[in-house]
């Protein structure tokens, strides 16, 4: 076992490292199951396939979105596996006695925002907190629910904007790690949110598109559109009525607010997810319109 610092992997649900390149113990954070009614490949040839690749390296999975599957891995105690009406974000999950229970390891696995960038330095912290009021601000940014602190929307801008960049991803994990100290590290996350207030800008614009009908705020993208935050413009169309839905080429994005009691995973019958934001394929929009409306009513 090394005494290295843990390598650091960011991933998402349906994009996930080979197992082979991983060192060492593995934990993975805040890193859903792949859902199988989401189209393309689903759980058994993405997380089912990772799974059976770790093999006994995995030391935890810790994450807090909705899977059908979830009941047939609760005897493994390798898997600490939450609903998000359970638990807003990820890092509260993560405590003193579960990195002791877990003992050393040599990869960390999170996924690429801001909830999974808080787990792996919480994790890293040996279940502490990298500043007070940290869970409390992957919680807010991770439902869009409550006040966030200037420090965390500084990151949340950052990744929005360079959702895939991997050395912004490293930095932020060892400012978080490091005391949020000055230097290099924060200057780069501040560089990085400086280009978020033009997608915002743009995501405002685009949000004039939207059309209100039946609590739906429906908004089909316009081909080559310039730079915007999808996050942003989702927000947007939820000011409008309960449920936004942003049509990006093939892709129907849906959204609602944390609190609105609306669940798309199951709604949809996609098997696994964040229950208020999910992505489907163009061609179940209008199912999906119908179902959701006929929610809303019933509400």
């Amino acid at each position: 076992m090394s005494e290295l610092p843990p390598d650091l992997v960011f991933a998402s649900p349906r994009k996930l490292p080979r197992a082979a390149d991983l060192r060492g113990r593995v934990v993975v954070l805040d890193l859903a199951f792949a859902a199988d009614g989401m189209g393309g490949p689903g759980f058994a040839k993405i997380t089912g396939r990772f799974l059976k690749e770790l093999g006994p390296r995995l030391a935890r999975w810790v994450d807090h979105h909705d899977h059908d599957l979830h009941a047939q891995y609760r005897g493994d105690d390798r898997f600490v596996l939450h609903t998000k009406a359970e638990h807003g974000a990820c890092p509260e999950i993560i405590t003193p006695e579960l990195v002791a229970r877990t003992g050393p390891i040599d990869t960390i696995v999170a996924h690429f925002d801001l909830d999974g960038l808080y787990a792996a330095a919480k994790w890293i912290l040996g279940g502490r907190e990298p500043y007070p009021g940290a869970d409390a601000d992957a919680r807010a940014v991770d439902t869009r629910v409550g006040e966030v602190s200037p420090r965390a929307q500084l990151i949340d801008k950052a990744l929005r904007v360079h959702f895939d960049d991997a050395v912004l991803k490293q930095r932020i994990v060892h400012w978080l790690c490091r005391g949020l100290r000055p230097g290099v590290e924060h200057d780069t996350i501040v560089a990085a949110a400086a280009d978020f207030d033009q997608r915002a800008s743009e995501a405002v614009a685009l949000a004039s598109r939207y059309t209100v009908e039946d609590d739906i705020a429906l908004l089909h993208l316009p081909s080559h559109p310039r730079p915007f935050d999808k996050t942003e413009l989702l927000l947007l169309g939820q000011r409008r009525a309960s449920v936004a839905i942003v049509v990006d080429g093939t892709t129907v994005n849906i959204a609602a607010g944390f609190d609105s009691g609306l669940n798309f995973v199951t709604l949809l019958e996609l098997g696994g997810g964040m229950p208020t934001r999910v992505s489907v394929p163009l061609a179940r929009l209008d199912l999906a319109l119908a179902k959701i409306r006929e929610a809303l009513r019933s509400r």
